[in-house]
């Protein structure tokens, strides 16, 4: 379904993955993040590189299921465990739903990621997830995961970020909105999205990130991929 929420000037409210959300998801991603697809894809790989034999995968954040779609299509090893886990029951309902024809082992879990306890991990991935958890939790939930990964397990973030440089990070978003208009939205469109997920959304830096994940314990993180102001991340234990 078409992404028309944001069409009519309405009264904003903030941001929320409920059901209105869930059905124009695939839609509104495709068209709001620049080098979605390659993310997807990018992942698939870690999918086929990371996870040995009777290790668990843990898609956090899971939405619509393209994560675990991908992992689970690129998968080597039938022993390995995915979990998929949101926070949304709309969503992870959804995922179910996209997910049915596939014949792995894929658990789903309605829970706060942060409430989550993580277990002999070979890859974790955080898609567009970790932007929405509060500022003062980033931290603890990246060093658990990192305590949780096996040798030669890796973790991979895909965030929207911000520049430190004022020019450049207004270059950043000019280039993004007009990749959105490119897409179909309006300048309402855009504008009131922007309102709406403002406070919700808290993006941060490339070297924020970079710095928490080697404060975490990963040797040598690095940005395997970035697109205007969106960048993917690949730490391995």
């Amino acid at each position: 379904m078409r992404d028309k929420i944001y069409k009519d000037k309405v009264d904003i409210s903030k941001f929320t993955f409920d059901q209105k959300v869930v059905d124009v998801f695939d839609d509104m991603v495709l068209r709001s993040v620049p080098g979605y697809k390659q993310m997807i894809e990018l992942i698939g790989l870690a999918g086929r590189t990371y996870p040995i034999m009777n290790s668990n995968v843990y898609d956090l954040g899971c939405s619509t299921g393209a994560v675990t779609l991908s992992i689970a299509s690129n998968l080597k090893s039938e022993s390995v465990k995915i979990f998929s886990i949101d926070n949304s029951q709309e969503m992870l309902n959804q995922c179910i739903k996209n997910l049915s024809h596939i014949e792995k082992n894929i658990q789903y879990i309605c829970n706060d990621i942060n409430n989550i306890q993580f277990e002999n991990a070979s890859l974790i991935v955080l898609n567009l997830t970790l932007q929405f958890i509060d500022l003062d939790k980033r931290s603890n939930l990246i060093k658990r995961i990192s305590d949780s990964l096996i040798p030669g397990g890796a973790l991979i973030i895909s965030e929207k970020i911000i520049h430190e440089t004022q020019e450049i990070n207004k270059a950043l978003i000019s280039l993004h909105e007009s990749f959105k208009k490119e897409n179909g939205y309006s300048e309402t469109e855009i504008a009131q999205k922007r309102k709406a997920i403002e406070g919700v959304l808290i993006p941060e830096s490339i070297d924020q990130h970079l710095k928490r994940l080697s404060d975490a314990g990963f040797k040598k993180p690095l940005v395997q991929m970035q697109c205007f102001n969106f960048a993917s991340f690949l730490a391995v234990k």
